[in-house]
């Protein structure tokens, strides 16, 4: 019968290998931790309602009025031919 010298466990590759795993997470969670400490997030301004609203209405300002809330099957695709369509008769006004 033979004996087998025993060795420590740290000498054992399929042990690194499980350790590894938790570790590298725990690892990436206090850079996570430390990115969040030190960038923290903006503060939103006083005044982002009225913000919002110049922006939406400056949107609005921009689009065409003519066919712009028509159905998608009655509007027409002006990419290929660059003509711009006659305003739907079943168009809704805003």
């Amino acid at each position: 019968m033979t004996t087998q010298k025993t060795q420590p466990w740290w000498k054992f590759g399929h042990v690194w290998l499980v350790i590894s795993g938790p570790l590298v997470v725990v690892v990436a969670g206090f850079f996570t931790l430390y990115l969040a400490v030190r960038t923290p997030d903006p503060l939103v301004t006083e005044d982002y309602y009225r913000k919002g609203i110049e922006i939406n209405r400056t949107l609005g300002a921009d689009r065409p009025a003519t066919g712009s809330l028509a159905p998608a099957i009655a509007a027409r695709n002006h990419a290929a031919t660059g003509v711009v369509a006659e305003k739907p008769a079943a168009a809704v006004k805003p």
